[in-house]
């Protein structure tokens, strides 16, 4: 399929999802918001990939929402709608579930981060399993600077992991966060010399994920996810619960045998998702 805001490619069980737009510095579309769920949604469903990988193009990141974006409708194409409050709740709705896609997906979804990362890139870094960055990355809640709060993902996610006093000193002020920064509070995994190495590295990343077992990394995700929002005993349940109904014995011996053999695994696939999730 062809996108018109961003670029696919797959290889080795590793999709690689590229934000395509750089003479705009990657602003969040229409386009965007419609397509980057869309890809996510058919590797995850097709099982055309293990894991995801995110990154960019240009010398920034994104710039975060496209500005037009504020002005015009995303679900109505500009049509007048009964109140601004109803329409404003759909829109962000539907904004919000385009980076939900990202953690409900069932394998991993890493993102690589050049540059400046404004406002909605908050949101969508957030979303994602693991982050990293260039040398020069800096992060910034920027939707202080232009009257709003940031509403399509950044606090409910980005509280559990930062503390609480940076979170608000980020959301009340708008300063920008420095890649160094990140990396000592552990927004991000780790950081790289420029933009190349930081791809040669998150893509090792992906490598190793991808040939590990797929239904055990998917309960890795399943499970982290679920213990985040849930207490101990709830998350210990659902664990249990879990390996009761999909540890997979097969699975486990070829694991210990290629191991042992110093060989790849020869691991199934996740099934195909014949009906899309809400």
């Amino acid at each position: 399929m062809t996108y018109k805001s961003i670029t696919l490619d797959i290889k080795d069980d590793i999709a690689h999802i590229v934000m395509n737009v750089p003479e705009k510095r990657n602003a969040m579309s229409a386009d965007f918001w419609a397509e980057l769920p869309q890809a996510v949604r058919d590797i995850d469903e097709n099982v055309k990939a293990r894991v995801i990988v995110i990154s960019s193009t240009g010398p920034h990141f994104t710039a975060g929402i496209d500005i037009s974006m504020l002005a015009g409708g995303v679900i109505d194409g500009g049509k007048e709608q009964p109140g601004y409050g109803e329409v404003f709740l759909d829109k962000v709705g539907y904004l919000q579930d385009s980076f939900s896609a990202l953690e409900k997906c069932r394998i991993p979804v890493l993102i690589a981060v050049q540059g400046g990362c404004y406002g909605a890139g908050v949101d969508m870094i957030t979303a994602c399993d693991m982050r990293y960055a260039t040398k020069d990355a800096f992060f910034t809640i920027y939707e202080i600077k232009v009257g709003m709060t940031a509403d399509v993902g950044t606090f409910p996610r980005i509280t559990n992991l930062l503390p609480e006093g940076i979170v608000r000193e980020l959301a009340y002020t708008g300063r920008k966060m420095s890649a160094q920064e990140a990396l000592q509070h552990g927004l991000v995994n780790a950081v790289y010399d420029d933009h190349n190495a930081l791809l040669e590295g998150v893509m090792k990343i992906a490598a190793d994920i991808a040939a590990n077992p797929p239904l055990a990394v998917y309960g890795c995700k399943t499970a982290i996810t679920y213990a985040r929002d849930h207490t101990t005993q709830d998350a210990l349940d659902h664990i249990g619960l879990w390996n009761a109904s999909f540890l997979s014995p097969p699975e486990m011996m070829e694991a210990m045998q290629a191991n042992a053999q110093k060989r790849a695994g020869r691991f199934e696939d996740l099934p195909k998702i014949k009906r899309r999730r809400s």
